[in-house]
């Protein structure tokens, strides 16, 4: 029987993915394309881009369009049946992928374009394409014996199956946890637009009162907001405990062991390609160019940023004292008394703002951003089908009405629906004889739905959030790039592929683009100037804070791979609380397991590489500040940052790419200056 995961030609047909179907479509792609590898390994003696390379890169192509569907439902749409389905096929995705990064009649077929006489007659993308292609052959350890290959594609094996299992623990550890509200005098001080959403949480489960969660929107307007200490100390410790030893459901989805298994077989991993960490091996694919680099990078900036944010907890320390009585904050109070002192020093809050930020709008201005600095449109689409009655799907187009991307958008949080945010891939653009296949992008986030009739509204921060995503978005979606490998974000250093997506945030505290995504909801009234100067005058509060918890971050990631000792152990919590004794000005609960849903290094892509986040935000931070002095819809610099740095993907490096359209290499100074660190 035919399997419409396999012939879909278009887009994904979402309503035919059903778990029963997906292990055997999977199982037939994988067969199929073997058989068409092993006929193409008959041109080997003659390989050319023509008649090899481009074949290859179609198949895989076509199996990463069939996966990537079932890959997203499981993220969006989790339930049993899939997530089985899915684990038990990326065993073999992994087993596949793994079989032909070791395969020598490929690598040599490779080699022998790169030496011959056609490489040089190549365009700059086909060349590079080549060049990360051999590169990645080495890493996945081409150059082994045999029996170290074997444990090689045992370890990627294992990796896949702990990685996938620490995201399903943190999901279920997350959906497991539910408070049910009888007295609306517990949620004093939470805003009327947050009961309102744990009311209608608590009637889409069947009950009465109000039911809070463990999902963000949910979890974070508690903290900021409860006047109930008792009630911010249960969530905070419900929320810093998931999928650990510790905790309301300690043990239960326990993630203490995969942890440590995944960090011993990383550094295996490494060890079997002669680097002498995980982080070595994983900087072979970055800008950064040593390990000594990137701590050297963390620690200034740790050093500069630390007396900023000890300045910080102290003026919410004697906030809390002097107005409230408080000697001592504990962890479940910072959040609490940092937003009243905001409150307190600019007269505004994040939901004060959100009447402002209405979905509706917020999306309509983003788009016309994007109009007025690269000249593209962008229009929904109706009638398309979807996994969801509330994604909905764009399209971008030229002046020429010619179609650049396409993209699905899925805005709100909900049971069985990872957290976080982020751009997937769906489709990536390529040449397809004389046509062109347009790239679509997944964008998922997890923001607060709409109460009642009313539409969505979003805080200031989730609006930062969105625009971060959509930069990843444009990015996937502008390439003009015609070769899979390297079109879009693929073939990108993992530490440069944050760029257009914080370039993107800048655009969120700008008056010209303000006056673009903000109308009040009911009144259509522009966000009052006086909201505008309190809302820019507080944007680095507390960024000495937020800077040292995303060092926090970054140092404890990358120190853990870096310092990996199979003779001591994984040293998680210990690496963990030396960093924060270097770095870190509040100290946590002795029972915060944060680590243990640190989903980012453990299940994501982020591993020995969480510093990417602030080594790309001093690229983005210097490339905004040329509109700075442009003008911020400046088009002259708009199509210059377009047709250096989103159009060409991963088609040169991105230092080239960088000076291109700055003319130099990145400073530091302006990511300082946006953060109200000086120099």
């Amino acid at each position: 029987m035919s399997n419409p995961l396999l012939e879909f030609q278009g887009l994904p047909p979402f309503s035919q993915i059903h778990p029963d179907h997906v292990e055997s479509a999977i199982e037939q792609l994988l067969s199929e394309s073997k058989q068409q590898i092993d006929q193409l390994a008959t041109h080997i003696r003659d390989a050319t881009w023509d008649n090899f390379i481009e074949p290859l890169e179609n198949i895989q192509d076509r199996i990463n369009k069939v996966w990537s569907p079932v890959s997203h439902l499981n993220a969006v749409m989790n339930n049993a049946a899939l997530r089985t389905a899915y684990n038990n096929c990326l065993a073999k995705i992994t087993e596949f992928h793994t079989e032909l990064s070791q395969d020598k009649r490929i690598f040599n077929a490779y080699y022998a374009i790169k030496k011959g006489s056609e490489f040089v007659q190549l365009n700059i993308a086909q060349q590079k394409t080549i060049n990360d292609a051999l590169r990645d052959f080495h890493l996945s350890g081409i150059d082994l014996p045999a029996e170290k290959q074997q444990r090689f594609k045992a370890i990627k094996q294992q990796l896949s199956k702990l990685t996938s299992t620490f995201s399903d623990n943190v999901l279920d550890a997350t959906n497991a946890w539910k408070k049910i509200i009888t007295d609306e005098a517990q949620l004093a001080g939470l805003p009327d637009s947050a009961k309102a959403m744990a009311k209608q949480t608590a009637e889409h489960n069947q009950h009465s009162g109000w039911m809070l969660t463990l999902d963000f929107p949910s979890y974070y307007a508690v903290m900021s907001y409860a006047d109930d200490r008792e009630l911010r100390k249960e969530m905070h410790d419900a929320y810093v405990t998931r999928a650990s030893d510790q905790g309301p459901d300690a043990g239960k989805w326990d993630n203490s062991e995969i942890m440590a298994e995944i960090l011993a077989l990383r550094h295996e991993l490494a060890l079997l390609l002669d680097f002498n960490n995980y982080a070595e091996y994983s900087l072979a694919t970055k800008m950064a160019d040593s390990t000594d680099r990137v701590i050297h990078f963390l620690h200034d900036l740790a050093a500069r940023s630390r007396p900023y944010a000890q300045k910080d907890l102290d003026a919410v320390k004697q906030y809390a004292r002097q107005h409230h009585n408080i000697e001592t904050l504990q962890p479940w109070d910072i959040a609490y008394y940092s937003e009243k002192l905001r409150q307190h020093e600019y007269a505004i809050t994040q939901e004060e703002l959100k009447p402002y930020f209405p979905e509706p709008v917020v999306l309509g201005g983003l788009f016309e951003i994007v109009k007025r600095l690269y000249g593209l449109h962008i229009k929904q689409v109706d009638n398309v089908e979807t996994w969801h009655k509330d994604v909905k799907f764009f399209e971008i187009s030229d002046d020429h009405n010619q179609v650049r991307g396409r993209f699905f958008i899925d805005l709100y949080a909900r049971a069985n629906k990872r957290g976080g945010a982020w751009m997937a891939e769906c489709i990536g653009r390529k040449k397809q004889n004389h046509d062109i296949q347009t790239p679509v992008a997944y964008l998922t986030c997890n923001f607060s739905p709409p109460i009642g009739d009313n539409p969505a509204l979003f805080t200031h921060n989730e609006v930062l959030t969105l625009f971060h995503e959509f930069g990843h978005g444009l990015h996937h979606m502008l390439t003009q790039v015609d070769y899979i490998s390297v079109s879009g974000i693929n073939g990108v250093a993992w530490d440069a592929v944050e760029l257009p997506s914080q370039f993107m945030e800048n655009f969120c505290w700008e008056k010209e683009s303000i006056d673009l995504i903000a109308r009040h909801y009911q009144s259509g009234e522009s966000l009052p100037s006086d909201l505008f100067e309190k809302m820019t005058a507080a944007k680095n509060f507390q960024s000495g804070m937020q800077m040292v918890r995303q060092l926090e971050f970054a140092l404890f990631d990358f120190r853990m791979h870096m310092e990996y000792d199979p003779a001591i152990g994984d040293r998680i919590q210990d690496t963990l609380n030396e960093v924060r004794q270097e770095v870190a000005v509040i100290t946590p609960a002795s029972y915060n397991r944060f680590q243990h849903s640190f989903t980012h290094i453990f299940a994501g892509g982020y591993a020995a590489g969480y510093y990417s986040y602030k080594w790309a935000e001093v690229l983005s931070a210097d490339a905004f500040a040329k509109f700075e002095e442009t003008g911020i819809f400046n088009r002259q610099t708009g199509e210059e940052f377009l047709h250096a740095i989103l159009e060409q993907g991963g088609s040169r490096e991105p230092m080239e790419l960088f000076v291109e359209f700055r003319g130099r290499e990145p400073t530091i100074d302006a990511l300082l200056r946006h953060s109200g660190i000086a120099a």
